[in-house]
C-alpha cells in the first residue's frame, strides 16, 4: 500500500529523478527538450527538481512516498499561475534545458493559460510514477488524498494530459475531458476537469 504525504526539501532530489523518468518519453516533454536520446533525462531531471522546488515555494502541495516512487504537485485554488517573478528565477535552469525553444514553450504556456478554468479549483501541473513502479497504486496515492479533499470542500479538479492513453486514466477519477490544447507545432494535451462529488 503507498501512502503519499508532503515532500520536505530533502525529497526534491529523488523526486526530481523519479520525474525525469516518469517523463522521459512523454510527448510533450520530448517536444519541449527535443529528442529524447543524448543528454535528455539530465535536462528532465533539473526541470522536473526546479518545478518541484517552485510548487514547494509557493504553497503548492508536492506529494511522494517513502522510497520515491513517483510524485504529484498540486497548486491549490487561486495559485495555478506561473507568476512573471517565477519565470524570472527558473531562467537559468530554462535557458540550460529548453535553450532556444524557449520562445515555444513561453506560447504554449499562454495556450494553456487561456485554456485553464478561472473557478477555483485544485490543478494537477505534475504527475507521474517511476516506470519499474507503475501499476502499484501511486497514482493513486498521489490523486486520491486531493480529490478527497475537493470533495470535501465542493471544489473541481484540473489538469492536462499529455498522453492520449492516460486519459482513461484520470477518468477513473472522475476528470473528463474538457477540449483540446494544440502546443504550437507540436503536440496536443487534453485539458479535464472533475466536479466535486
Amino acid at each position: 500500500m503507498v501512502e503519499a504525504r508532503q515532500a520536505e526539501p530533502d525529497d526534491m532530489t529523488p523526486i526530481a529523478g523519479a520525474l525525469a523518468r516518469a517523463f522521459h518519453d512523454d510527448p510533450a516533454m520530448t517536444w519541449l527538450f527535443g529528442e529524447k536520446d543524448g543528454p535528455r533525462l539530465r535536462k528532465l531531471r533539473r526541470f522536473m527538481g526546479s518545478e518541484a522546488r517552485r510548487h514547494h515555494r509557493h504553497g503548492g502541495l508536492v506529494l511522494t512516498a517513502d522510497g520515491h516512487p513517483g510524485a504529484a504537485l498540486w497548486d491549490p485554488p487561486g495559485k495555478w499561475r506561473t507568476t512573471w517573478p517565477e519565470i524570472a528565477r527558473s531562467a537559468p535552469v530554462m535557458l540550460t534545458t529548453i535553450g532556444r525553444r524557449i520562445p515555444k514553450a513561453l506560447r504554449g504556456l499562454d495556450l494553456m493559460d487561456k485554456a485553464h478554468p478561472r473557478v477555483p479549483h485544485w490543478y494537477l501541473a505534475v504527475l507521474g510514477t517511476d516506470p519499474p513502479q507503475q501499476g502499484k497504486g501511486v497514482g493513486a496515492a498521489m490523486i486520491d488524498p486531493v480529490i478527497t479533499r475537493c470533495d470535501t470542500e465542493g471544489l473541481g479538479a484540473y489538469l492536462e494530459s499529455s498522453k492520449p492513453g492516460n486519459v482513461p486514466y484520470y477518468e477513473r477519477f472522475g476528470f473528463r475531458v474538457t477540449g483540446q490544447i494544440d502546443l504550437p507545432e507540436g503536440p496536443p494535451l487534453w485539458p479535464m476537469w472533475r466536479d466535486p462529488r
